[in-house]
């Protein structure tokens, strides 16, 4: 693994050393607008068939590094992997999404809940090696999780939810419960990335997709707090080689500040937040990764590139800033789009930083 990266941009970006450009990376960057991931898709049999499987998992990964000249790769898998893993039986159906057959509802259930054995996991793994070794030293390879919190919410509810009704009554109703899951979760989502990053994760991202769903200072308790946890437990360095942490709440922007004091290396954006503010706000303590509204890429080409050019000069001239989407790329946008945004932002970045 000891491969010289090729470019680095998006690691130093993250630990706020000068670059040359603004690096870009798109969250669900690998996925169904490809019509390569669809057919890759189909050859699995299944989606969940698509991510165990490290052959399939490394070849999609690839796909849109060799459509789109993006400065990062991440791990093909899903947020999911460690409750199935815990034996609460994971299926995706059609146009349903993620479900589990054996939610946490009952109170013994839940105390019976441990951390997974690791080697369930193991085609995880093998396939970061896997990804590592294929990509050659092109760009970093990022790994990731799930929150303890955004884990909780699919393990409680059984199915993504329009309000979370389950999960946020068990906040209220029996904390001793919830905290408990929350608490298991930290500790597998720590062990969890720590073996992404010995296999070979240059960098590791936790995915809070549902803590905005929660109130003010409930979201401290029982996500923030937990999300520290677990990275508390993560290597910041191996063999030699720092590996930065990123944390994105979805819906957070309230509490950048907060997420700013527990030590992130960057805190991803979503698109309602407004960058200039964002950077005021979290100054030099951490980068920023964000966050350019996934609507937007439906638009025409022209509009994508003013818009990418509004949110460059938006966070300035600093160090500091990785380029991302807001959210997952839609699955309706046309890769020539893709084309434009990534085009725009190197070029216009690179002259951003001739005006210095």
């Amino acid at each position: 693994m000891s491969q010289a990266l090729k470019n680095d941009t998006f690691l130093r970006a993250l630990m706020r050393q000068p670059t040359e450009y603004t690096p870009i990376w798109l969250m669900r960057q690998a996925g169904r607008y490809l019509t390569e991931y669809k057919s890759t898709r189909a050859r699995a049999g299944s989606f969940l068939a698509l991510a165990k499987n490290p052959t399939f998992a490394t070849e999609v990964t690839l796909q849109p590094l060799a459509r789109f000249p993006l400065d990062a790769a991440i791990l093909f898998s899903d947020i999911l992997t460690i409750p199935d893993a815990m034996g609460l039986g994971l299926s995706f159906e059609a146009g349903e999404g993620p479900r589990f057959s054996n939610p946490l509802r009952d109170e013994a259930d839940i105390l019976k809940l441990t951390t997974p054995d690791l080697n369930k996991l193991r085609y995880v793994f093998d396939a970061v090696s896997e990804i590592r070794k294929a990509l050659e030293g092109r760009v970093p390879l990022i790994g990731f999780s799930g929150s303890p919190w955004t884990l909780a919410c699919y393990m409680v509810e059984g199915a993504g939810s329009t309000d979370l009704r389950t999960v946020k009554t068990m906040v209220y109703k029996r904390p001793d419960l919830m905290m408990h899951i929350l608490e298991t979760n930290a500790q597998a989502v720590g062990a969890y990335l720590n073996a992404q990053i010995e296999a070979g994760a240059q960098t590791v991202m936790v995915f809070d997709t549902w803590g905005g769903a929660l109130a003010d200072g409930i979201y401290q308790r029982f996500s923030l707090n937990y999300m520290q946890k677990a990275l508390s437990n993560v290597h910041r360095e191996w063999e030699g080689i720092r590996i930065p942490h990123i944390v994105f709440t979805k819906g957070g922007g309230q509490w950048l500040e907060d997420i700013a004091q527990t030590g992130p290396d960057a805190i991803g954006l979503d698109w309602t937040i407004n960058l200039a503010n964002a950077r005021q706000q979290v100054g030099d303590r951490c980068a920023l990764q964000g966050n350019f509204d996934p609507t937007a890429m439906l638009a025409p080409p022209e509009a994508i590139r003013a818009e990418a050019r509004r949110l460059l000069n938006a966070y300035g001239n600093a160090p500091g800033h990785v380029f991302n989407l807001g959210h997952g790329i839609s699955q309706f946008t046309p890769p020539e789009n893709v084309v434009a945004l990534v085009d725009e932002v190197h070029s216009f970045s690179r002259k951003l930083r001739q005006t210095l």
